[in-house]
This record gives C-alpha cells, structure tokens and sequence, in this order.
C-alpha cells in the first residue's frame, strides 16, 4: 500500500519501513537472512508497472534482484544501484537494536545502506502511485555482496551500467549531507612467502625464514604510502611460521591498497606483483589486483552533480560533493557512465556499533530522488 499520509515524504512512515528492513539482519555471509529481505523488498512491488528479476545467489552470497519500470526500457535509463548486505554479524541487532534518539535512528546497516535504498524505494513507488511516467525508464539493481567487493555481481553491475544512460547509488550521504563525485580504487593483494625451516637452536644457519622476509616486503608495501598524493597501502593481516623455535617455513599476508587514479593504479599495482625476494633460498608470490577501478569525476558525472544540485536548492537545501577513499559499486560504472553516489541518508558510524541515520535527512533526500526520476533525460 503507497502511504495515505497527506505529506508522501512524511519521515515517520518512511522510517518505519527502514526499520522493517534494518530488522532483518543481512550480514553478506548469511545468504537464508538476505534472501528474506530480498523477498519482502520484492513484494513491495506488488502490483506496480514494473517487471522483477531474481538472480540466484550463487559461491555463498545472497540472491540479488533486478526491478525494471514497465516504460522506458527501449533506450538508456536511469539504474539505482544498492546493496542489502551488511557487515555486521548476526546477532549484532541485540547490541544494536532500532532506537530512536533525538534527530538519529539506530541499527545495523541503517546508515549503510538500507537507509538510502529504501528511500530509492519509496521514491519509486510514490512516481509510479501517481500514474507518472516520466521521460526515462528505471532499473534497480539490489546486489547482495557489495561489503566483499561484490565477486558474484559485478558482471551485473557493469552490464547494466553501460546500458544506462544515469547511475544513482544509494551508499550513504558524506560529512554532513555531501555526495559522492569520486572515490579512490581498491586493490587488494594476497603476498606468500616460502623459506627453509630449520631448528632456530642448533642449526639456525641452515634456515632461510619467511617471516623475516614477510618483514622486508612490509616495509617496501609501507614505503609505498603518499598520503599526499593519495596513494595508501596497509597491511591488515599477517601469519607465519609454525612454533617459536622452529625457523619460518611460510609467511602470508593481505594487503589492501587505495588509488586515486587509474593512472596511478598502472604505475603501482605492478610493483607490488613483482616484488622479490632480498634473500637467497626464499620465494616471494604475490596474487591480486584491482578490485574496484578508481571512480574519477568525469564531465558526464559533473554534469549529473550539477543537475541535482540545481534539484536541491529547490527543495531548500545546499548540495555539495565530495571525494572519499572508500569504494562502491559505482566505482565500477563511473568510468562509461554519468555515475552520482552518496544519494543515501545522512549520518554516522557506519559499520560500527553506534550507527545511525539523521532523521532530518530522510524527506529532503526523499524528495531529491523523486526529482531525479523525474527530471533526468
């Protein structure tokens, strides 16, 4: 049922059905739990113009779902990327639960993002409530997997993307209200180190051990860090060696790494999966790559930023953009197609304990999106 309230953006009714989403827990592990969302999300679109897709999950993850308007689908659209899935684990909703306090609504993946896609949501049935049918066709894309880089949708992801004309995404809205223009690559590396074992007490000379070489590679990786240019690599997991008086067989690590540019992705991921060893008798192999191409603001996407801007003030409110480190499936469209992120609610903490959405962000971002179905040609 569309909502009877005189005002459609009423924030009341629009977080009510936030909370039946946050309510079921979705960590991108639990593909059972993720499957109920998805179902309860298609339901909502029972009786509407449009046709629904549902993708099977497939290597662990959850199904995603593909919802196309019934106009429009002859030409390049608009496609509204969001995902369902979460990081938090099961259970968390207990340490967590749905609150209200203030201007904030509390839950696991509220903020990010079950907030904005629900808002992409709402805007879309309130279009198709009034009978509009404005000049492009919609799809949303719900994937199920983007808290893991998205392995089993990005074929979808990118197939989709270079059909449409616009990319809205739903992730969360930066520092105070700002969009999203442009967020850094990621790659991600796996580095295995091979030495010699031998007995650290009486034979210590005949070792050659993997840990101590790990070591060197760590500093080579930390050297590689230019915070002022925006290039960032951390090593985030390390293992190694088998007991303390045994010299290191084998040592591994995962990197992660943060590039502003594809130009700078072509001039330092192949350092990394070349690195060698500074010791004889020990192997170095380093698998991995780009997991999402760095999102550059292009003219397209300027324009698109400059359309929603001139939407906002509007609707009384300023609209800024942004650049942030952290990646989304729009990384994976901006690069072919005019790509607007950050289109979600406001808010703090995201993945953390204390996560919430600004209850005084959800009518005006609403409204915004209702406009961009709208008005984009």
């Amino acid at each position: 049922m569309l909502t009877t309230s005189s005002n459609p953006f009423d924030a009341k009714t629009i977080l009510d059905g936030i909370r039946r989403w946050v309510e079921i827990e979705t960590p991108t592990e639990a593909p059972d739990h993720i499957n109920r969302l998805a179902t309860l999300v298609a339901d909502g679109y029972r009786g509407l113009p449009v046709a629904i897709e549902r993708v099977a999950g497939r290597s662990g993850c959850g199904d995603h779902l593909i919802v196309r308007s019934s106009w429009g689908q002859q030409r390049p659209g608009i496609l509204v990327l969001s995902h369902l899935d979460t990081v938090h684990p099961l259970g968390f909703i207990e340490r967590l639960p749905f609150r209200l306090e203030g201007d904030s609504a509390f839950g696991p993946g509220i903020y990010d993002m079950k907030g904005g896609a629900y808002l992409a949501f709402h805007a879309f049935r309130l279009l198709c409530g009034k009978g509009e049918r404005p000049p492009l066709g919609v799809t949303h894309l719900y994937v199920s997997d983007e808290e893991i880089g998205s392995p089993t949708s990005r074929a979808m992801i990118e197939a989709e993307g270079r059909k449409a004309k616009y990319v809205l995404v739903t992730e969360p809205a930066r520092d105070g209200g700002k969009v999203v223009t442009s967020r850094k690559g990621v790659a991600r590396f796996e580095v295995f180190v091979k030495g010699v074992p031998a007995h650290a007490g009486t034979r210590p000379e005949d070792g050659r051990s993997a840990i101590r070489e790990l070591a060197n590679v760590i500093q080579t990786l930390q050297a590689m860090n230019d915070l002022s240019r925006g290039v960032s690599v951390n090593v985030g997991v390390v293992r190694g060696g088998t007991r303390p008086n045994v010299i290191a067989e084998e040592a591994y690590a995962e990197v992660d790494m943060r590039l502003p540019s594809i130009a700078d992705a072509d001039e330092i991921i192949p350092k990394v999966l070349n690195l060698a060893s500074q010791t004889d008798g020990v192997g170095i192999s380093v698998t991995g790559g780009l997991n999402r191409p760095p999102y550059e603001k292009s003219n397209a996407g300027a324009a698109l930023f400059e359309h929603a801007k001139m939407l906002a003030a509007e609707l009384a409110f300023e609209l800024s953009d942004t650049f942030t480190g952290g990646g989304s499936d729009g990384n994976f469209t901006a690069t072919h197609t005019a790509t607007l992120d950050g289109l979600g609610v406001d808010g703090r903490g995201a993945h953390t304990h204390y996560e919430q959405l600004y209850i005084s962000s959800i009518e005006p971002r609403a409204r915004l999106m209702h406009l961009l179905y709208q008005t984009l040609r």
